[in-house]
């Protein structure tokens, strides 16, 4: 995988190995980014599920001032790090070792600029965590990727791209 734009653009990072991660495609990271990028200069950003770091790794490329990487298993943290790592680290670069819905629970309302997540498809977190949101919008826009075949709450706006969907949730105030 590779950085798309921004000061790293073009530099590689790797994806854990095996079946851990399924990391989000290049069109359709390229089109999420898209949607976020003039959000991203100098804004908080949150990578829930992070996996690889891509899309944390991507924003900052962009610009922004801080993320915070959250992921659960310490296989795909080790690769997240040596991501980091790779690319010369960031200041406002934070690892967190937990499960997405329970960092986010203790999270208030407008914690972040930009939250990603991209847990995994056969698992119940992106409806879940798109619920908290709706409860508590801890970031002005919350992006989530999930299967095409899944419905998120309908106040969210969805795009499709084949078999994965990214619904994006924005805090009207």
């Amino acid at each position: 995988m590779r950085i798309i734009a921004g000061r790293w653009k073009g530099r590689r990072i790797e994806a854990p190995a095996g079946d851990l991660v399924r990391p989000t495609g290049d069109r359709v990271r390229e089109a999420w980014m898209s949607i976020v990028h003039p959000l991203l200069p100098d804004a908080r950003v949150l990578d829930l599920c992070a996996g690889s770091g891509a899309l944390g790794l991507e924003s900052l490329s962009r610009g922004a001032a801080l993320c915070d990487f959250v992921e659960q298993s310490p296989k795909v943290l080790k690769v997240l790090e040596a991501n980091i790592a790779a690319l010369g680290g960031h200041a406002g670069v934070a690892v967190h070792r937990d499960e997405a819905l329970r960092f986010a629970q203790r999270l208030s309302a407008g914690a972040y600029d930009v939250a990603f997540a991209d847990p995994p498809y056969a698992s119940d977190v992106a409806q879940r965590l798109a619920e908290l949101w709706l409860a508590v919008p801890f970031a002005a826009v919350f992006a989530v990727e999930h299967s095409s075949a899944v419905s998120l709450p309908s106040i969210g706006e969805t795009r499709r791209y084949g078999t994965t969907a990214l619904t994006f949730f924005r805090y009207q105030s």
